[in-house]
């Protein structure tokens, strides 16, 4: 594992190409030549870089995922439809629990409860959510995979464990340690938002201004903060009326998912907020997913409607950036399912 960790994203690019079109093997074969002798050494290193990287992916998603093609959100949902979720059911808490005079006064003056068509969608979606990252299963690897490809523009798949993760906004060098109390749901969310025509441009923008110098932000953390958020809105049945009226739940989830995140960028960039603004701004998304759905979900219409470049997304040259610096943040762990966001709200 130790050799792999010195081997950046730039070298598993060119590595991997080099791999694909049979060409790393037949230069490091004719390293016997004497004019070649100092590139052949590097090339030899890199065939040595390589194989170990193999024998580090075995078992775990390894090269084969890596190289595999793009999956939809249709495609991965339908995995999860037809998938044995038994163990990840059992765990589901479908509402919120209420007691003593919280109970009758959501009786007598709550939202409407979910119709019975609907509770079967609203199960599987929890049940994603108590569905950790599998190694083994080649459809969670093959969504990993995409939401990468998507972010960073790359053709290329990557390592599934590295430092990459923790540029696309992941706390380490595993995004499956980040996905508690949202599990498959929270990557699925992202998939949803890198591979729908009309999101993409906003997610690729939110991306953007994640990487600026001084407004940076851990990308995939704040996605999980937000599917979090959603979670929480679907259990306490601030969605039902709209769920209701859709006759669909998961589809509703994904656009509050997306019109969420487009309320924190339009307030991250042009208020010019930084990580230390983050508790604040998770609180204020917090009571605008529960109390005001509809009002987020209207924002996202109109901004699908207008376009991105009508929809305030362009961002001034400024902002594109560059990496942004590496910095400790203090996290907590919000995703965890019994932590809430009432009090002071922080990234994970």
């Amino acid at each position: 594992m130790e050799h792999w960790e010195g081997v950046d994203g730039g070298h598993w690019e060119v590595i991997s190409a080099l791999r694909q079109n049979g060409l790393l093997q037949g230069f490091v074969q004719g390293a016997g030549q004497p004019a070649g002798a100092e590139i052949s050494e590097e090339l030899r290193r890199a065939q040595e870089e390589w194989e170990a990287v193999e024998e580090i992916q075995s078992g775990l998603g390894g090269a084969s995922a890596s190289a595999s093609p793009p999956i939809s959100f249709n495609e991965a949902l339908q995995y999860f439809q037809t998938a044995d979720l038994s163990e990840c059911r059992k765990k589901v808490q479908v509402t919120v629990r209420r007691q003593g005079l919280a109970a009758l006064v959501h009786f007598l003056f709550g939202p409407p409860r979910l119709q019975p068509q609907l509770q079967g969608e609203r199960e599987l979606a929890l049940a994603m959510a108590q569905c950790g990252l599998d190694d083994n299963e080649r459809v969670h690897m093959r969504i990993l995979q995409t939401i990468y490809k998507k972010l960073t523009c790359s053709k290329l798949g990557c390592p599934r464990y590295g430092a990459h993760w923790e540029e696309l906004g992941f706390q380490g060098v595993d995004p499956g340690t980040d996905l508690r109390g949202t599990g498959m749901l929270g990557l699925m969310q992202m998939l949803y938002f890198v591979m729908d025509a009309q999101t993409l441009p906003l997610a690729q923008e939110i991306f953007k201004l994640s990487q600026h110098e001084t407004q940076n932000f851990p990308f995939c953390i704040m996605s999980v903060n937000i599917t979090r958020i959603v979670i929480q809105a679907l259990r306490e049945e601030c969605l039902s009326r709209e769920c209701n009226r859709r006759q669909q739940v998961i589809a509703v989830l994904n656009d509050l998912y997306a019109a969420a995140f487009l309320q924190l960028y339009r307030l991250w960039k042009w208020q010019h907020k930084t990580v230390a603004d983050s508790g604040f701004l998770l609180k204020e998304l917090e009571f605008s997913t529960k109390k005001k759905p509809k009002q987020l979900l209207k924002s996202l219409e109109a901004y699908m409607n207008r376009g991105p470049a009508v929809g305030g997304l362009q961002c001034p040259s400024s902002a594109s950036g560059g990496s942004r610096p590496h910095e400790e943040i203090n996290f907590t762990g919000i995703c965890d399912p019994q932590v809430e966001l009432e009090g002071e709200a922080r990234l994970i």
